[in-house]
């Protein structure tokens, strides 16, 4: 039953606590020269300079790996994804990281293969040994023309896109996990079904009470990853228990029906 369930993750101050790209600026000595550079170029080509710095140092995507090793997980935030995916649930990521670090962070807890799916700004190493990240969406060739998101992604259209395999007779139920302004966008394509989990005394959380009528979604907040974990299988237990009861009603002999899926207004 918990296949009716996809749980979508942010990355950087949601599935982990803190920001991936900036544990690597501070861990690899280029606070100074980010700093010097961020009002000169968007954050993902921003990332991908420092990238050419620590190549220039002699730093192979190795170091880099090993740096990200080190980045904390909250270990109820590891309980919760585990038993979240063994109980069916649909767990994906769509974040403005990137590929490289993303994988790494999960790879090093032993999560990866807990996710079907990871939609970021792509990364790779160059036959130089360079690692290279570039944007998930080329505004200059393919702009995705939303106004709520920045020129590299828009998570919206990412959203879409997952819902779309869902079908008239196949209505999945959503819960949406973010921090950012980035993670406004999607969270106004839920439905009443949904539930919207933003952090509290971050931008996603403002935005959504500012504006809480063009949300349609349940919300609940969290601050912490003991929150989250508690928050997130509370409501995959709630929708499972609404799940049930349905199926139940479908299949009453009462009702003179036999057991069929259940699709949503």
């Amino acid at each position: 039953m918990a296949e009716v369930v996809v749980v979508v993750f942010d990355f950087d101050r949601t599935l982990i606590d803190g920001d991936s790209d900036d544990w690597v600026v501070k861990e690899m000595g280029l606070t100074q020269l980010f700093r010097e550079l961020r009002s000169t170029m968007p954050w993902t080509s921003l990332m991908n300079r420092m990238m050419v710095e620590l190549h220039s140092q002699g730093k192979a995507a190795e170091d880099i790996e090993v740096c990200l090793k080190r980045m904390p997980l909250h270990p109820r935030v590891i309980e919760s994804i585990q038993a979240a995916h063994r109980n069916g649930c649909d767990l994906r990521i769509i974040s403005d990281a990137n590929q490289f670090f993303i994988e790494t962070i999960l790879k090093q807890h032993g999560l990866l293969g807990c996710f079907t799916e990871i939609v970021t700004n792509p990364a790779f190493v160059d036959a130089e040994g360079r690692l290279n990240i570039v944007p998930f969406h080329d505004s200059a060739s393919t702009p995705h023309g939303c106004n709520l998101c920045p020129p590299n992604m828009c998570k919206g259209l990412v959203l879409k896109r997952i819902q779309a395999a869902d079908s008239e007779f196949r209505k999945r139920r959503y819960i949406y996990l973010g921090d950012g302004k980035g993670d406004y966008c999607p969270c106004l394509r839920l439905g009443a079904q949904d539930f919207v989990v933003p952090r509290k005394s971050f931008p996603l959380r403002n935005l959504i009470y500012n504006k809480q009528a063009l949300i349609k979604a349940v919300i609940h907040e969290w601050s912490n990853g003991e929150e989250l974990a508690a928050v997130l299988l509370d409501i995959i237990d709630r929708i499972l228990i609404d799940e049930n009861s349905r199926t139940e009603v479908m299949a009453s002999p009462d009702n003179g029906c036999k057991t069929t899926p259940v699709s949503y207004p």
